[in-house]
């Protein structure tokens, strides 16, 4: 395992690799607001011991890659696609299996359909089809949007009070299953702690760009696998039913109970089935 800061379009992004890099790699990209600390490392550990060359980064504005100043605009969702293929430029890596959660997820169709000959598979969890069509879904709770409206109550360089506020925004994200309440606090304090401007997240939702990839998600060519919650309170499960119909030749797995989340319980399942996907 070994962190680097890597200088790609001219920022600064933290990555974090596991296992042989000989092995096949997987590029796993997260959600919206969420450092590379939510693809859990135990995780990371896991995929990797089946035969996987694993990388996490920071998104701009997360954990200790460049953040810019709160309240500001200062890139697009096609420039955080071009951040993931530069990171298999700097890792030396011709071609890789893409997984993104969430926002990651809409990052990878745009991954690609713009750089095909750099992807071998995608595997999109708990996401939605990158487009117009989104917004004829299912929204998200409003119990999510409230929570991110308190973000002006919170002192963010107190940490006691930091923890816990991200530790909720994980609570309102779970599905039926039992919340995982000490890991999740342990995870938002290790985000809390290696965070270099935690209220820069909150850039991402000013997060624009990418229209000339509106609707063409059933370009896509590469093997797909779509991986969703039946409890997903973020992008409920028909954002997950829409991906399948735009990619007909797409497998889909359901995980049963399951919210917004990598819950630890569908670990076995999440990784057997990327394990499976990116060997074909």
């Amino acid at each position: 395992m070994g962190e680097q800061l890597l200088k790609i379009n001219n920022v600064d992004l933290c990555t974090e690799s596991f296992g042989n890099p000989k092995d096949p790699a997987v590029l796993l990209i997260m959600g919206s607001m969420s450092s590379l600390d939510w693809w859990d490392e135990d995780f990371c550990l896991r995929l990797a011991e089946q035969g996987r060359f694993v990388i996490r980064y920071d998104h701009r504005d997360l954990g200790r890659s460049t953040t810019y100043e709160p309240g500001t605009s200062n890139y697009t969702i096609t420039d955080m696609a071009d951040d993931a293929v530069g990171i298999l430029d700097s890792y030396s890596i011709e071609q890789a299996h893409i997984a993104g959660m969430s926002l990651g997820g809409m990052i990878g169709q745009i991954f690609a359909l713009r750089y095909a000959e750099r992807i071998r598979t995608l595997t999109l969890i708990a996401t939605s089809v990158f487009g117009t069509e989104m917004e004829k879904l299912p929204p998200m709770d409003q119990s999510i949007l409230e929570h991110h409206a308190k973000r002006s109550n919170i002192d963010w360089s107190n940490k006691e009070a930091v923890i816990p506020y991200l530790a909720e925004g994980w609570r309102l994200l779970a599905g039926s299953k039992t919340f995982e309440q000490e890991r999740i606090f342990k995870l938002a304090e290790r985000e809390a702690v290696r965070a270099k401007q935690l209220l820069s997240r909150f850039n991402h939702a000013m997060l624009q760009g990418g229209e000339e990839y509106y609707d063409r998600t059933g370009e896509i060519s590469v093997p797909v696998l779509i991986i969703h919650g039946t409890k997903d309170p973020a992008l409920p499960y028909e954002h997950g039913l829409a991906l399948m119909k735009a990619i007909p030749h797409a497998e889909f797995v359901t995980l049963d109970g399951s919210g917004h989340e990598i819950h630890s319980d569908d670990w076995d399942q999440i990784i057997g089935s990327v394990i499976l996907h990116s060997s074909r």
